[in-house]
This record gives C-alpha cells, structure tokens and sequence, in this order.
C-alpha cells in the first residue's frame, strides 16, 4: 500500500495533482487507515497513469471520465474531436503569436495585408514619419469604422501609387505641411490635387454611398490626423476647383 506521496512519485505528478483528480472525480479517494491517511494499491497506480496520460494529452479534466470509460469505437470517436479542439487552439495561438512578433509594427499589427502593402509602397516615398503615422491612422481609422468601403476603395489608391502626378500630390501635402496658409505654392499644389481627385475613387462614387452613414462618412472625410492650416486651406481651395470645373 502506497501513501499519497508514494504513488505521485510513481506517476512523475505532484500530491496536490493527485488530490485535484480526487475533487474532480476522476480518481477514487480510498479509506483511510488507523493514522487518517490515504493508502493506494496497484490500481491506483493504473488509474492514475491513464488519467496522467490523458491530461499530458491535453484532453480537457472534464473529458476524461467519458474517455476513460469508453467503448474503442467511443474512445476514438472522442479522441478525433478532442484533436480537432486541439489544432484549432493551436491556430488560434499561432496568430497570437504572429500578432505578438508585430507590436513593434503598429502598421502591420492593425491592418490588413492588403494594407500593409499600400503603407510599404507609401513608405518608398520617403515621406515624413508624421505623415506616414497619419496615413496609417487614417487607415486605422477607415477599417474600423467602415471596413467594406475601406476594402473596396483601396486598390484605387493602391493603382494611384503608378501615377506620378499623385505621387507628386502626396509628396506636396508632406512639404506643405508646415506651410503659411496663405504660401502661394498652395494653389498650385491644389491644381494638381484637384486634377487627381477627378480621377479617384471617392467614397461618394460607390453603388451603395446612400446606405453608409453620414457619421461614418463625416469622420471619414474629416480626419486627417495632423493639424496643420496649410492642410486645411489646401481642402478650401481644391474644393473650389472641383465644384468650378
């Protein structure tokens, strides 16, 4: 008769896993003897190391009675799904980890992959961190609050990175940004801005615009996630041109 110390040495698991398998129900508590303590025979030991194989086996405590307990055919059966759980877990902890490996990439931690791409093409530019940042905001931003308009609208902007006259729009709003609202390079800035807006997607021209909010499509429209006047008389005058032609 082996004590409780004993026996988890045999089975390579602590006293305190042994008594939990007892709360649980999975492994009988046997009499105790004239001194109050418990004393195991050679089942014991068989039960236990079938209960110990099966938790190392990642089979949920709870699972283990109907396994134990089970015809082959059962048993099988109750394995395959129990597997199925398992690879499931396992991708669920894979793309934790993939997101963990980003954290020190907020673009490729937010974003889509299709995403991700536009930001690494953007950032060929060489524009300024400030304007990358609220690029990638914006971005953040749309996918959150409007992601099928989001995923429709981006390979048009995706096809704008081949067009050089919108490269040089984008390159124009990061040198601007610190601009005087009244520099004069703004109206020539706002020409070209214009002529490229008329060849965009907007937000405006998709079949369902009607169904989209007008809250989505304010917080859309309005932010742009650095304050800068120049910036904003930029929209003053390209709207100008755009009603005007």
């Amino acid at each position: 008769m082996l004590t409780i110390g004993q026996l988890a040495a045999h089975a390579g698991v602590s006293a305190k896993a042994i008594r939990v398998y007892h709360a649980k129900g999975l492994l009988p508590e046997p009499e105790r003897d004239a001194s109050g303590y418990r004393r195991y025979d050679a089942q014991a030991i068989i039960d236990l190391t079938r209960i110990v194989a099966l938790a190392q086996a990642c089979v949920p405590l709870a699972r283990i009675p109907d396994v134990l307990n089970a015809d082959a055919d059962a048993a099988t059966e109750q394995i395959n799904q129990i597997d199925i759980e398992l690879r499931d877990h396992i991708r669920r902890l894979q793309h934790r980890r993939a997101r963990l490996r980003h954290l020190h990439q907020p673009d490729r931690l937010c974003l889509p992959p299709e995403a991700v791409e536009y930001m690494d093409r953007v950032r060929a530019l060489a524009l300024s961190e400030r304007h990358m940042h609220a690029i990638r905001d914006g971005f953040i931003l749309a996918y959150a609050i409007a992601p099928d308009i989001t995923r429709t609208l981006l390979p048009t902007r995706t096809a704008l990175l081949d067009d050089t006259e919108y490269v040089a729009v984008l390159r124009g709003y990061d040198e601007a940004i610190d601009w005087h609202p009244d520099d004069p390079r703004l109206g020539q800035l706002a020409d070209s801005a214009a002529r490229v807006a008329q060849r965009m997607t907007l937000v405006s021209d998709l079949p369902d615009f009607d169904k989209v909010a007008h809250e989505t499509i304010d917080i859309l429209t309005r932010h742009q996630g650095i304050d800068s006047p120049a910036w904003e008389r930029l929209d003053q005058l390209i709207a100008q041109r755009l009603t005007t032609t």
